[in-house]
């Protein structure tokens, strides 16, 4: 093995152990890489920056905004208000909405179609009296499932039709994925619609229905000097909490939390009650008790319409992960507080305001209306209660969705590059205000554009030093005499082990080049492998890091890190069953 070859294998190393790990934000993890791998000689200076004017880039960059001009137009609320009732039956009510969920991944961010549908599955849980934990995991596998169907359906698929047209001279096409992912979406929904919720543990059931774990919030609430509660304590205050819903957890004295509950010790001004319910229970506990919140005086709880609540969860790449409230001085630099923090049900021995937050959190804030929404944007958290806080532009819904489906159209016949297609749709929604300019550069997740950029070098770098060969010599000593079929399947569960564990573009760039090399050295078609490639790198589903929306319904569904495979192994053996038969059916050798 040569230089060049144990260096970039080492750097490669280095990388997908440092993603795996996943202390430090994948984007920087990836450019670190790139400026090593440049020091080191394995890609050249000017081909650094290359990733960044590549087309897969720029179609995922469009893509993402188109999906928030579909918002504001009202086109997606179109569809969904349409789908919730609390009165179906927990199958029919999966059902549908996997199928909805699907079909809007199909042509949006999936990102943003489990945001929509999260809280609608919720607010459905609630009325029907049951867990959300039952469907909000079938949910997520459908949006993620959806995004096998077309090329804008996740920027894997991209990545594939982009390294298609590198390698064979052509990419795929709008609906190439379809056959395919059409076929195993349907299957896989009807499992998890049929038989697969049943596996789902119900976390977060309580005495009362409504109530759930993923409600529950750790929050804080001052004793001001004129407060009745100074010289009580928080045991004379327990039948107020009862009423009101509310545990109390401790107490709060000279910024350190008191050992146990501190149910006998005299409250006085200036400490801090640590209250555990949801939003609605804390406000009307708070307002009772004469608290404040932080060092505003709450007369009335929190009546006043000029201030409100939101509750936002926290995404993979937000600002807060990994920081408190403390460190980000949240107050003073956006004007809004951290009331709560939601972590699964668990209870903190750390004060809110310096815990560090953590990805699947969801974060309750209190301030000033016209403050909230920018606040959470600017934390890079997702709003999951059901409040609208932009504009929607529902008379424009038929217009944007008239244009999108035109620019698609172009260019599926071949008269448009997609790329092109996509950058006039995003500029036509921008002259009728569809999108503001602060929509285009603020719905683009530059960490996910940052990750391709970086990674394309990279793996170009990897095929040229010979990598490629190495890998697919390795598999086909070790597959010799075997039916191509075969092959084809352990290509795909490969690719799904690096999934469950890497970033979904991670994965498409490193077993792309495999797949390829692989169907070269047995003689047969590239595409088979290719749309092998495509699928199993979609279903990151054994974990909750496997894909971002996994992450997002760990808070809300109460899920444990170890829930994920009881429906995520069988459904990915599912997969790879039925989509290799359907694969070799599309896409023959």
């Amino acid at each position: 093995m040569s230089y060049e070859q144990m260096f970039i294998f080492g750097l490669l190393g280095v990388l997908l152990g440092m993603l795996v790990w996943g202390r430090v934000r994948y984007d920087l993890v990836a450019f670190g890489a790139l400026i090593v791998a440049v020091l080191g000689g394995a890609v050249a200076v000017e081909d650094a920056f290359s990733g960044f004017g590549h087309e897969a880039t720029a179609i995922v960059a469009l893509v993402l905004v188109i999906s928030r001009a579909m918002i504001n137009a009202g086109a997606v609320e179109l569809i969904a208000h349409y789908v919730v009732s609390a009165s179906r039956s927990l199958p029919a009510h999966i059902t549908i909405m996997s199928v909805t969920g699907a079909a809007l991944s199909a042509i949006i961010n999936n990102v943003a179609a489990i945001v929509i549908l999260m809280s609608l599955d919720i607010e459905a849980a609630k009325k029907a009296g049951r867990s959300p934990s039952l469907s909000l995991m079938p949910l997520s596998y459908a949006t993620i499932f959806g995004g096998m169907i077309t090329l804008i359906g996740t920027p894997s698929n991209i990545v594939i039709a982009q390294f298609r047209q590198d390698a064979l001279g052509k990419p795929y096409g709008m609906f190439d994925f379809a056959p395919v992912g059409l076929v195993c979406a349907a299957v896989g929904i009807a499992f998890v619609a049929l038989v697969g919720w049943r596996l789902i543990p119900q976390r977060g059931e309580r005495a009362r229905p409504s109530m759930t774990e993923s409600d529950l919030f750790v929050a804080e609430a001052r004793v001001p000097e004129k407060s009745p509660s100074v010289g009580k304590t928080p045991s004379d205050l327990y039948e107020l909490g009862d009423e009101h819903d509310v545990t109390l957890l401790g107490l709060v004295r000279n910024g350190k939390r008191l050992p146990g509950f501190s149910a006998g010790v005299e409250m006085r001004k200036g400490d801090f009650l640590v209250l555990e319910g949801n939003p609605k229970s804390i406000e009307a506990f708070i307002g009772a008790a004469k608290l404040a919140l932080s060092k505003q005086e709450v007369k009335e709880g929190l009546t006043d319409k000029s201030v409100s609540l939101m509750e936002v969860i926290v995404p993979e790449g937000s600002r807060a992960g990994g920081r408190n409230v403390h460190e980000m001085r949240l107050r003073y630099r956006r004007g809004v507080s951290l009331l709560g923090i939601s972590r699964r049900g668990q209870r903190f021995q750390e004060r809110v305001e310096k815990l560090p937050i953590r990805q699947g959190d969801v974060l309750l804030l209190f301030g000033p209306i016209d403050l909230l929404s920018d606040a959470a944007e600017w934390l890079g958290t997702l709003p999951i209660a059901d409040r609208r806080h932009t504009v929607i532009q529902r008379r424009k819904a038929l217009v944007a969705i008239g244009i999108f489906v035109a620019a698609i159209a172009l260019a599926v016949a071949g008269l448009v590059p997609l790329s092109i297609a996509l950058a006039a749709v995003v500029a036509i929604y921008a002259i009728l205000s569809i999108v503001t300019p602060s929509d285009i550069y603020g719905s683009v997740e530059w960490p996910i554009i940052v990750l391709l950029a970086a990674l394309i070098p990279i793996g170009n770098a990897f095929e040229e030093a010979g990598g490629t060969e190495i890998i697919t010599h390795a598999i086909m000593s070790r597959t010799d005499g075997m039916p191509v079929w075969l092959i084809l399947a352990i290509v795909m569960a490969v690719t799904m082990v690096l999934s469950d564990f890497l970033n979904a573009i991670a994965t498409a760039l490193i077993a792309a080049p495999i797949g390829v090399s692989v169907a070269q050295s047995l003689g047969v078609s590239p595409d088979p492998f290719l749309m092998g490639v495509a699928v199993a790198g979609t279903c990151g589903l054994l974990t909750p890091i496997g894909h971002k929306n996994n992450a997002i319904i760990m808070g809300p569904g109460g899920y444990r890190f170890s829930d994920y495979w009881r429906l995520g192994l069988p459904l990915e053996l599912l997969i790879i069953a039925v989509g290799v038969p359907t694969i070799l059916f599309f896409w023959p050798l």
